[in-house]
């Protein structure tokens, strides 16, 4: 007869593909209970978003049917995102994750990478929010059609907009449409500031947020305000735009955050015949990748339909998830959240 602690056994021979320990080890076991020849228990994963979820748990399935008696094996997988040991706890609102989206240039859709990897996050079933932090150019509301925040309640701070469970706060909401904002140094960063910490952003697994293009105040600022986990890097294929994102990539390393990846846009036009019409140049992400020892998170194609999600406020994530696009972005989010967990278990490690 099966007994717990022969469960138990057979679920420490399993490996976390990602964090390279085995899932007992890992504490991912728990409420493990043994009915005759029925077992079950759950598996708690580092992310909801875990690109291998379908591996552990077939992995999971097989070690306890091979090395156990039991005949019915009922897996829970369900999820508890864990950052670093010193999780930025700010009063009532507490991040697991920061992750900054940067880029070296404007025009290379860093913010429809900042608002699409948000939602396929949310859409996993993480906490999320998002803070446009392109004080010169917001362009987050038009993204999500969203104009304007919650009604304040009496008492409370301000409530961030809300979207298919993603919070969202951005200079856009406070200014009228097509207001420039002329500020220097000093008042970027009491911006930045007000928005993390005046905002009710409660408990998120998963803080994203959408840096201005290049190397400046707001990026200082965020870094002095804001522990960053770590940052993505979007850039498109040519060259040009290559070299600039080098230059994000070494402001990050000078502020010591780490690169989850390379994003690269624009990658490639799909043709009718099924070939790739590659208009910028082609590996440029792979090559910045391989250049600063990091990953290419993914290759994002040319697609109307990206574009026009931005522009009507129906990102490609919610508009047609189950695109190509849709799970391009869908695949980047979960790696990003891959890296994360690895990092973070590191960093816990380490001490």
């Amino acid at each position: 007869m099966t007994n717990k602690e022969q469960v138990i056994n057979a679920l420490s021979h399993v490996m976390d593909p990602e964090l390279h320990q085995d899932l007992v080890s890992l504490n991912m076991v728990e409420n493990v209970v043994v009915d005759g020849e029925k077992v079950s228990f759950s598996i708690v994963l580092t992310t909801p978003s875990c690109p291998l979820k379908t591996k552990i748990e077939a992995d999971v399935r097989k070690a306890v049917l091979t090395m156990t008696d039991a005949k019915e094996v009922h897996i829970n997988m369900t999820s508890r995102v864990q950052g670093t040991k010193k999780a930025v706890d700010l009063g009532s609102n507490r991040f697991e994750h920061v992750i900054a989206v940067g880029s070296g240039k404007g025009g290379v859709g860093k913010s429809t990478v900042s608002v699409n990897i948000a939602l396929a996050l949310a859409k996993d079933g993480a906490k999320v929010g998002l803070l446009d932090a392109d004080i010169y150019g917001p362009n987050i509301p038009r993204m999500l059609g969203i104009d304007g925040l919650p009604e304040p309640l009496p008492g409370q701070k301000i409530r961030p907009a809300e979207l298919q469970g993603l919070k969202i706060v951005s200079i856009g909401f406070l200014v009228q449409n097509g207001q420039p904002l002329i500020w220097r140094g000093p008042m970027l960063h009491s911006a930045i500031q007000q928005f993390i910490t005046d905002f009710d952003w409660g408990a998120l697994d998963y803080f994203v947020v959408d840096l201005p293009p290049g190397t400046g105040d707001v990026q200082l600022s965020l870094s002095q305000t804001l522990p960053i986990d770590g940052a993505v890097i979007v850039s498109t294929p040519q060259q040009v735009a290559i070299d600039d994102a080098y230059r994000a990539v070494n402001m990050f390393d000078k502020l010591q955050i780490p690169i989850y990846g390379i994003v690269e846009n624009m990658a490639y036009l799909p043709m009718p015949d099924g070939k790739k019409l590659h208009v910028f140049g082609e590996n440029g992400g792979e090559h910045l990748a391989s250049l600063v020892g990091t990953r290419l998170l993914g290759r994002i194609p040319i697609d109307p339909a990206i574009g026009q999600g931005g522009d009507i406020g129906s990102p490609v994530v919610i508009q047609e998830p189950l695109s190509d696009s849709g799970q391009v972005f869908m695949d980047i989010a979960r790696s990003i959240a891959a890296e994360a967990s690895k990092m973070a278990h590191n960093k816990r490690k380490s001490g």
